[in-house]
This record gives C-alpha cells, structure tokens and sequence, in this order.
C-alpha cells in the first residue's frame, strides 16, 4: 500500500504515523514491519523511529506474522495449590501468560509445559490450561486447568461470576470515603488503542469495589475486588477517579515520585481467588501474598 506524509505528520516518528493511519495493526507489527525491510520512505529502508518531515512516500508490504507456538521451557514456577485438576500459580511481575506479539519465550504457558504431561486443550495450542490471565506487570495468583472437564468447569464459575478475585493496590491520592464502588463501562480507547477507557458511553460493563486497608500522606493501600474481569479493568477505574495505580505510567500516574526510588512496574497484585474444586464442589481460597518488592517500596513510603 502506498501512504502519503501529509505537512501536519511533520516531527512524528515513522512508526507512530503509520499506526495512526493503520489503527487496525498494532505498533509492534508496523515497527517490525520497517525492521525487516517492508516499509519503505522514498524508496528507501528505514526504522522505526525515523522522524518525518511531511510529504515522505511511504510504501508498505503488509507481512504475516511469524506463527506463534508453545514450547517448553525450564522456567521455576511457585504453585500455591494443586489437586488433579487444578494448579494456582504465584505469577511473578514481568512473565507474559501466554505467546502474542513480539513474546515467544518465557511465557507462563511454556513453564507449564515443561512441568506438567498434559494439560487442557480447550483453550488452543497457544493457550493450554488458560482459562483466565494476569497482565504482563500484575503478579499474584493465577488458576490453571490440568484437564478439559475441569477447565469447563472452572470457565463455567469464571462466566457466571461466582468466582471472586481480590487484588492489593497502591493508589496515588488520599481516599476520603472508607469503601466505594466504581461502575463505569470499559471499552477500548479511540485514539491510544493500547489503553482501555472508562470514558465513554459505550463499552463492557464492569464493577470494581474497593475498601481502605491503609492511607499514606499521598497514597492509599487499597484491597479491590472485582466482579467482571475487563481489560485492565482496575487501572483503568482507578484512574477514571483520578487516583491512578502507582506507577502505572499508561494510565495517568509519574514515572517518578520526589523521594522514592523507582518502582519499576505498577503495584497491582492479585492477592486472593474463591472457586469451587471442580473435583469436588468444594469452595477454595487461594491467596498470593504481597511480593517483596511491592512491600518493600509501600514501606519506604513511612519515611518521606
């Protein structure tokens, strides 16, 4: 496809200008598009953070990605619980579930695979024994399906709401109220379509209570429980009241706070899941508690 620089794409980046223009791919398809020589800008190779100028010709040959696939991997996993058909999995901050794009190792998945024989086959051959996820920077407790009965089962509890997740998060801002609900829609941003928004009319319903465990003179240790599972959901809700997640750059919150070393990820944890063994019927708490580097960071906060 051919596209033209217009004068107001003066000073933009290549790949930003190109996302604009093909908001259907994603930036790290079109940099990986320049990389490998399929974009050309008069004539010529380029890379992703060439700057323009306005009135450049841009030729683009769309490329399929490279087809993902799970492979095992001695990756060490700390499981919370495992009976035959279920392990809850402590996820470390940083590990991606499963393979998408620009992400072929270190996947939560290929862990698995090298753990476990068998695991469920309902959810493909990218995603085997995923019935729900975490987001890449999210740590804390993740259910697994060991087989494809008990991953209806789990998918089942998961689609009716009677499974109850409870995350931990440090949000910036004093909260006056002692608990609260947020019910806003969430839908995927218009315009910075890597963020989700609570701003429009449109959008997937979502809930997010939350209750003051702890306040800071400039945050609030919050516990937040969740009854719809939406992209980002809790991010994205605390933000739509103005108390963005600690470092959680995308939606609103400094990369720096005066006094504190970085965090180097958002502090949002997964602490705790309710379900039913599907085995057995019987309810089941599994909790995952606050990483050490989460509570590390919180407890500097006593001395600024």
């Amino acid at each position: 496809m051919h596209i033209q620089a217009e004068p107001s794409d003066s000073g933009k980046r290549l790949d930003q200008m190109l996302h604009e223009r093909l908001a259907e791919v994603s930036r790290s398809r079109i940099q990986a598009w320049i990389r490998d020589g399929h974009v050309l800008v008069n004539g010529a190779a380029s890379r992703p953070s060439q700057m323009l100028r306005g009135g450049e010709a841009i030729d683009v040959e769309p490329a399929e990605p490279a087809p993902l696939h799970a492979e095992p991997e001695a990756i060490p996993l700390s499981v919370l619980f495992e009976d035959e058909d279920v392990v809850a999995i402590d996820k470390p901050a940083g590990m991606v579930v499963h393979a998408g794009a620009g992400v072929h190792s270190g996947t939560l998945v290929n862990a698995l695979l090298h753990r476990y024989a068998a695991l469920s086959n309902l959810g493909g051959p990218l995603r085997p024994g995923i019935v729900h996820r975490l987001d890449r920077y999210t740590s804390g407790v993740l259910l697994v399906a060991k087989n494809d009965r008990a991953h209806q089962a789990l998918a089942a509890q998961f689609s009716s709401r009677n499974v109850r997740k409870t995350y931990l998060a440090l949000a910036h801002g004093r909260f006056e109220r002692d608990r609260g609900r947020i019910e806003r829609p969430i839908a995927r941003d218009p315009v910075h379509r890597t963020r989700m928004t609570a701003r429009l009319e449109t959008g997937r319903a979502a809930w997010s209570e939350y209750r003051v465990v702890r306040r800071f003179e400039r945050f609030t240790f919050l516990e937040v429980l969740i009854g719809t599972g939406r992209t980002h959901q809790i991010r994205v809700h605390l933000a739509s009241i103005g108390h963005p997640i600690a470092g959680d750059t995308l939606y609103g919150a400094p990369a720096r706070v005066e006094g504190m070393p970085p965090l180097g990820r958002y502090f949002l944890h997964a602490h705790e899941i309710r379900f039913r063994r599907p085995s057995t019927g019987e309810e089941m708490a599994v909790e995952s508690p606050l990483p050490p580097d989460l509570a590390a960071w919180m407890g500097l906060l006593e001395r600024v």
